[in-house]
């Protein structure tokens, strides 16, 4: 059995990234953006949410106040944009990648490596700085994915950690309100621009 070209390969798992990341970002679209801003809810959520009421304009209802205080609706100043992110990490090799986002603002993301990764998901305020890190979850896996809230405004994200003989390629996808990435590894750190969204 012949082994695929790695350009090939490389390829499909953009494609695949690709296509994750716009069906997060049309779900998003679906189940949020739509029925508060247009009150369309072709699936009910924004009528179970109290979001279509939002589109309407004029008083707030209780639903829907209840919504926002729950954190069920947030909007952002922030345009929503869709990214894509790989990297290859060699034999116990370790990056660190984060977003920035404001506080209540949602991520849907996805990860993936081609073989187990240690993993550390967690977060940091601009206010108080990595003495304030919030862990919210630490193990080893081979993929994740999920929907995030920020708890407060700052940089969100991963650390991983290849504990293995061989190299690990590393793909993230996400969709939401960031507005910037940096990328902490053992050569420097460095801000990585958001491609614009399509």
């Amino acid at each position: 059995m012949t082994e695929q070209p790695v350009e090939k390969r490389s390829s499909k798992r953009r494609l695949v990234g690709g296509l994750v990341a716009l069906f997060a970002a049309a779900l998003i679209l679906l189940l949020f953006v739509l029925p508060a801003e247009f009150g369309v809810d072709p699936t009910g959520a924004g009528k179970a949410t109290g979001l279509t009421g939002l589109s309407q304009g004029g008083k707030t209802t209780e639903l829907e106040r209840g919504a926002l205080r729950k954190g069920v609706l947030t909007r952002s100043k922030q345009p929503m944009r869709t990214d894509h992110w790989e990297i290859e990490l060699g034999p116990y090799e370790s990056v660190e990648f984060k977003y920035t986002l404001a506080e209540g603002t949602p991520m849907l993301f996805a990860w993936r490596g081609t073989d187990t990764l240690n993993y550390d998901m967690h977060a940091h305020p601009f206010a108080g700085g990595e003495a304030l890190t919030e862990s919210y979850g630490k193990a080893a896996a081979k993929t994740m994915q999920g929907l995030y809230v920020a708890p407060f405004s700052g940089i969100h994200g991963w650390y991983w950690h290849n504990r293995t003989f061989d190299t690990v390629a590393l793909t993230l996808d996400a969709s939401g309100a960031f507005t910037t990435s940096t990328v902490f590894a053992n050569n420097g750190t460095y801000e990585r621009p958001i491609p614009a969204s399509k």
